[in-house]
């Protein structure tokens, strides 16, 4: 099994995630059908679905076999990614997503459309916030649908409220991050929230959820867990990488994280080893949507300059031959699944968009 054989069950978690909407539409009252059509639309706009494939993985990498048991599983990762997405945009006042509004300014726009009273903002987010929480019992019944024995769906509950935890614990040390100047922040700082925030509920969760339903024993998911943990910080340094503007030309992507004033190892390692003019220039740019092209480029001569980017490049590289080390050596993971896994790395690493 590889990646793409994985992506052929996609089409199905996709209908999957349309019959959970169809069938909660029709038990609720009229008048919370257009609520639930928010959250349909936004969910099925798309996205690259690689968590809902980890969960499959997961699954293979546990047991060997066609992993269709855990389909459901794979669409609750996803209901829990629209979750995080939706309050995401809130607290990062956001505009688009997936090609299209942000929920919540999708909310905003319907609320000002139609004359209403009240703060058409307040609404927005308000509404916004809810409908994210609403994915939540989504996640949770999606899991317990999954068609395994109930020790497996006990299980990968059970990772599901630490997936959960750990993502809060690291939104909340990103938030607290933002409020701090760049120069008192650490590499450790950094890595930290990648760890908690995007390493668990990125890669090793999803990972874990598909192993455990296919009935692998917490204690053998070690190797797995740690494999999967350096290779979902290296995801995130490399998202840093792309989001910064850094190859551009084949992410499409552009410097958004610099004048978003998001607190980015590159960022971070240019400050600590740059002059007092580095600094300024950065300072210049850093959550200042308003900053000017040059300001921006000049920023990212000085994440250049100062070796900052060859640092972020040195430490994914590093992480990346650390867990495919790991894997190689692993007695816990199937020999079958470990070419999976290797595959896994590089898609995560070594991306360009």
């Amino acid at each position: 099994m590889d990646l793409a054989g994985l992506s052929r069950y996609l089409p199905e978690v996709e209908r999957r995630l349309g019959a959970s909407y169809a069938r909660e539409r029709r038990t609720v009252p009229a008048a919370l059908r257009p609520y639930l059509d928010v959250n349909r639309e936004f969910t099925l706009r798309g996205g690259k679905r690689f968590r809902a494939i980890l969960v499959l993985g997961g699954y293979f990498v546990a047991t060997g076999r066609d992993p269709r048991p855990a389909l459901d599983a794979a669409a609750a990762v996803e209901h829990f990614q629209s979750w995080m997405l939706i309050h995401d945009d809130i607290i990062d006042h956001a505009t688009e997503r997936r090609g299209g509004p942000a929920v919540h300014r999708e909310l905003e726009a319907a609320h000002r459309a139609q004359r209403r009273l009240g703060s058409s903002e307040q609404y927005g987010e308000g509404i916004g916030i809810t409908l994210g929480d609403l994915e939540e019992p989504f996640t949770v019944a999606a899991i317990l649908g999954s068609r395994v024995p109930a020790a497996g769906r006990l299980a990968a509950l059970d990772e599901y409220v630490a997936m959960t935890r750990l993502t809060a614990y690291g939104q909340l040390l990103d938030i607290r991050n933002g409020t701090v100047r760049a120069g008192d922040l650490t590499e450790r700082d950094v890595l930290n929230v990648h760890r908690l925030k995007s390493a668990v509920y990125t890669v090793a969760s999803p990972l874990k959820i598909g192993a455990l339903l296919g009935g692998a024993r917490v204690g053998r998911l070690g190797d797995l867990e740690a494999v999967a943990m350096d290779l979902g910080i290296a995801f995130q340094l490399r998202d840093d990488v792309l989001g910064a503007g850094f190859d551009a030309g084949a992410s499409g992507k552009s410097a958004n994280d610099l004048v978003e004033g998001k607190r980015t190892l590159l960022v971070v390692a240019a400050w600590r080893d740059g002059s007092s003019a580095d600094r300024a220039a950065l300072d210049a740019v850093l959550g200042r949507p308003d900053a000017s092209a040059a300001e921006v480029e000049r920023a990212r001569d000085v994440i250049r300059g100062t070796g900052s980017l060859e640092h972020s490049e040195r430490t994914i590289a590093t992480l990346t031959r650390r867990a495919l080390r790991r894997l190689r050596r692993s007695r816990s993971i199937r020999a079958s699944a470990k070419p999976l896994l290797v595959e896994v790395a590089d898609r995560l690493t070594q991306r360009s968009a």
